[in-house]
């Protein structure tokens, strides 16, 4: 099956499939899996302590693989300064960049006669647009199923793809709901040129640094074992329920402000269920995919099943 699409040529990849930025997560060992399997490998740029450590990660992706990857810049984290980060990406020659959250307007700026490929995730058709206006060579758009950070209309992803296809002339890429070859294939009947993944790469081996206990929930969990947290400040995002996601939702409900649901929305309290495993004191993000994951294989595996599946698909509806 030839899987060339926009997207593939655009990054110089072979298959269409990207890995999401996924916070505290998306480090040398898994972008360089991805990137190896044939798809867009990322690394997450502001979880990092500092620049410098931005670098080390880059360079031990370099060293894993001669293939292309990116680094993801969640520009809307509270209180950290992009600027360092994205001009180490810049010495480092990453040949992606990819901007979630937040006005990504200022990275522009910042890239403008630089030699790099620009994505931005976005959670609307106006979004894109203005993606597009500034200068994105591609945009990645999630649809409410998805795991993190959502949009505020609650559109589905297969309603907001064609949408914004619409709308646009640069490729889109589907994100929200999609972990195996049926989603991959279902985005491109839509008419986007690829898909981005979150929540399916958590469950992989190469995904050192999520605590067995997270992977566990992604596993055994169900496509209803998710809640949206924050919509009231906002910024509405979704996670796996638990006891932490109810008092997160009970302050909500009771209209509570930010100075009430700054600790249990923080990073530490991300970082104590996704690293620690503490299922009762933390959170983790994940899509509603999570009910479509049984299991936690290598990512070439991954890809491998995905791709086969695909093809599958392909062969019934007995195209060549």
């Amino acid at each position: 099956m030839n899987w060339k699409t926009r997207v593939t040529e655009l990054l110089n990849i072979k298959y269409p499939i990207i890995q999401g930025g996924l916070a505290h997560l998306a480090y040398s060992e898994l972008a360089a899996a991805v990137s190896n399997a044939g798809g867009l490998g990322q690394i997450t740029a502001m979880s990092l302590e500092g620049s410098e450590k931005l670098r080390e990660e880059i360079q031990k992706v370099k060293q894993a693989t001669n293939k292309p990857f990116g680094v993801n810049f969640a520009i809307g984290q509270h209180g950290r300064q992009y600027e360092d980060f994205l001009d180490v990406a810049i010495e480092e020659n990453v040949p992606v960049i990819t901007m979630t959250g937040g006005n990504p307007a200022p990275l522009f700026d910042q890239l403008k006669g630089v030699n790099v490929k620009k994505l931005v995730l976005v959670a609307a058709r106006k979004q894109a647009i203005k993606a597009e206006q500034l200068g994105a060579d591609a945009v990645m758009v999630v649809g409410q199923e998805g795991g993190g950070h959502l949009g505020r209309e609650d559109i589905g992803t297969i309603v907001l793809i064609p949408s914004v296809i619409d709308s646009v002339s640069i490729p889109v890429i589907a994100s929200g709901g999609i972990g195996d070859g049926r989603g991959l294939m279902a985005a491109l009947s839509l008419g986007a040129d690829g898909i981005e993944m979150g929540t399916r790469f958590i469950a992989t081996k190469e995904c050192a640094h999520a605590s067995e206990a997270y992977k566990r929930l992604l596993i055994e969990g169900a496509e209803t074992d998710t809640a949206v947290i924050k919509r009231s400040l906002g910024a509405p995002a979704r996670a796996i329920s638990n006891h932490w996601t109810n008092k997160i939702l009970e302050i909500e409900g009771r209209k509570g402000g930010y100075e009430q649901l700054k600790s249990l929305i923080s990073g530490q309290a991300n970082k104590k269920l996704i690293y620690d495993g503490n299922l009762e004191e933390g959170f983790g993000w994940a899509g509603q995919v999570m009910g479509l994951i049984h299991d936690a294989p290598t990512v070439s595996e991954l890809f491998q099943r995905m791709i086969s599946e695909a093809e599958s698909i392909r062969l019934k509806w007995g195209q060549n």
